[in-house]
C-alpha cells in the first residue's frame, strides 16, 4: 500500500458505507455500487447528504488509522474520526507533548510561519505574480511571530493570487468552497500523520480553542496550504467556475503533489508525515528543528513599489 493511500469521497446522496471482509462497500437503495480494499485507503470524506455507515466500518477505519471526515455546508469539516489506539510509544510521546513549554512552541511556530510565507511566494512565482516581499517576510519571522508576519503576508498574498475582490470566507461560494475542500483533504492527512507519530491532534503549538479537536493539525498543515491555493488558481485559470468532479479530483490529488525535500523530490503527503515525526522527536529529544520541505522564492526585483499596500 502507498504511504499516502487512496482518498475516497462520498458525494452522492443516500449512500450507505459498510465493511465486507476486507473491503469498504458503497451501496445505494440496497444495491452495491462500489468497493475499495480497506488496506488501500488513506482517507474517506463524506460530503453527500443522507450518508450512513456501519459501526463495523468505522471501527475498521480507526484500526487502520484511516481518516474519516464528515463535512457540513460548503465542504467545511465538522467531524474527524480519531483512533484511541495508535503508535506503540503514544503515551510517552503525548506526555512529552503536554510537558513542552512556551519557548519551544514559539520557535516551532516561527518555523511553520516562515515556511508558509516562503511557500506563498513560491506559489505566486508559479502563476507569474510578484514574489519579492515574501522572501523578505519569511526572514522577518521571529519566535512566536510577535509582529504577525503571517497576517501581513496574507494581506498581500490573496489579492495577488485570486484578485483584489477576493475575500477568504469559509462560508463563501466559489472559489472559497474549493479552498475548503482542499484544506479538508490536507487536514485529514495531517491528522492521520499526527496520530501515526504518537501525538495528540488537539494539543496545538499555536492554534488553541476549547472546541477545536484538531488544533495541532491546523498548525502543521499551514506550510502546505498554499499548494491547495495553487491548485485552485490553476482551476480558475482553466475556466472553472464551480465545484465540479474534475475540480474535486484535482484537489484530492494534493497529497501526491511533488515537493523538494532533504530526501529529494517527495509527495506532499509524505512531507506531512515527516513533519509530524520530526515534531515528536523535538518533544522527546529536545530538538528545535522541524523537517520541512525546501522552498526557494525567486526574487523578481519588485519587492515594494509595485506591490499593493497592507
Amino acid at each position: 500500500m502507498s504511504p499516502l493511500g487512496r482518498l475516497v469521497e462520498i458525494a452522492e446522496e443516500g449512500r450507505h458505507l459498510a465493511k465486507d471482509r476486507g473491503f469498504l462497500t458503497v451501496s445505494a437503495r440496497g444495491e452495491e455500487v462500489g468497493r475499495v480494499p480497506l488496506d488501500d485507503l488513506g482517507g474517506v470524506i463524506a460530503t453527500g447528504h443522507g450518508t450512513t455507515l456501519s459501526l463495523n466500518l468505522a471501527a475498521a477505519l480507526a484500526e487502520r488509522g484511516v481518516a474519516l471526515v464528515l463535512c457540513g455546508r460548503n465542504f467545511v469539516p465538522t467531524s474527524l474520526l480519531w483512533p484511541v489506539t495508535g503508535h506503540h510509544a503514544q503515551q510517552r510521546r503525548m506526555e512529552a507533548q503536554i510537558a513542552q513549554g512556551g519557548v519551544l512552541a514559539k520557535r516551532l511556530w516561527a518555523q511553520l510561519v516562515a515556511a508558509k510565507v516562503r511557500r506563498q511566494g513560491w506559489v505566486l512565482a508559479q502563476v507569474g505574480e510578484r514574489t519579492g516581499a515574501f522572501a523578505r517576510f519569511a526572514r522577518m519571522v521571529k519566535a512566536g511571530d510577535p509582529e504577525n508576519i503571517e497576517a501581513q503576508a496574507s494581506r498581500r498574498y490573496w489579492p495577488l493570487l485570486l484578485g483584489r475582490a477576493f475575500r477568504r470566507d469559509p462560508d463563501g461560494n466559489w472559489p472559497n468552497a474549493a479552498l475548503n475542500y482542499g484544506y479538508t483533504v490536507l487536514r485529514a492527512a495531517t491528522a492521520r500523520a499526527i496520530c501515526g507519530a504518537g501525538l495528540h491532534p488537539s494539543l496545538g503549538i499555536f492554534h488553541r480553542h476549547p472546541r477545536n479537536a484538531m488544533a495541532l493539525a491546523d498548525d502543521l498543515m499551514e506550510p502546505f496550504r498554499p499548494v491547495v491555493d495553487l491548485l485552485v488558481r490553476q482551476a480558475l485559470d482553466e475556466g472553472e467556475g464551480r465545484m465540479t468532479p474534475d475540480v474535486k479530483k484535482r484537489l484530492a490529488g494534493v497529497l501526491a503533489y511533488d515537493l523538494v525535500s532533504a530526501a529529494g523530490t517527495t509527495p506532499l503527503g509524505t512531507c506531512v508525515q515527516r513533519l509530524a515525526q520530526s515534531l515528536a522527536s523535538c518533544y522527546l529529544d529536545g530538538g528545535t528543528v522541524l523537517d520541512l520541505p525546501h522552498v526557494e522564492v525567486p526574487a523578481d526585483g519588485r519587492e515594494d513599489a509595485d506591490e499593493p499596500p497592507f
